[in-house]
């Protein structure tokens, strides 16, 4: 393959992983490459189509954090279990695993989804109730028409979000 030069557009000859002699990627390649990918349409996509595998967060108070998930999202009908091992404790809320290892995950923002509005008004009472913040009560916002979700802070201050998406939100009831 021909070294790719800086500002030099990919060729069907290069591949998308064409490096500079010192190894770092051509300037531009990686856009000119996905610019011959076939683009998806929002009207054509799949919204129930898992993007994210799995994600974990690191807890300063493992403990803490853990009691945060199992009472916020118990109402969004999300089960947990322990995922410990013999170096490391570990729990599991389906996609999304709670780890004991530092340094904490900070100002993130985590959606989870909602089946109806009463479960974003469940969610939102359930961590205010036991004494966690809330960033934001539930409601609709100005993201888009149908888009109902309420906020709360984690103990390591991650924005944790529950969402429902009303008939009039792209999203909803999407039936393939």
């Amino acid at each position: 393959m021909p070294r790719l030069e800086l500002g030099r557009k990919m060729t069907s000859s290069d591949t998308p992983d064409e490096r500079q002699t010192d190894g770092s990627k051509a300037h531009g390649a990686a856009e000119t490459w996905c610019g011959r990918l076939a683009a998806v349409s929002v009207d054509g996509w799949n919204w129930l189509q898992h993007v994210v595998d799995h994600l974990e967060l690191h807890a300063s108070d493992y403990d803490q954090s853990v009691r945060f998930y199992a009472t916020v999202l118990t109402p969004l009908g999300l089960p947990h279990w322990s995922e410990d091992t013999e170096t490391e404790r570990a729990t599991c809320f389906t996609r999304i695993s709670v780890v004991d290892r530092r340094p904490a995950t900070t100002g993130s923002h985590l959606c989870f989804v909602a089946k109806s509005r009463d479960e974003v008004d469940a969610f939102h009472q359930a961590g205010v109730e036991v004494g966690f913040s809330s960033n934001g009560s539930p409601g609709l916002r100005d993201y888009g028409p149908g888009y109902y979700a309420a906020f709360l802070f984690d103990p390591d201050g991650n924005n944790v979000e529950a969402l429902y998406r009303d008939v009039e939100n792209r999203g909803h009831g999407w039936d393939g």
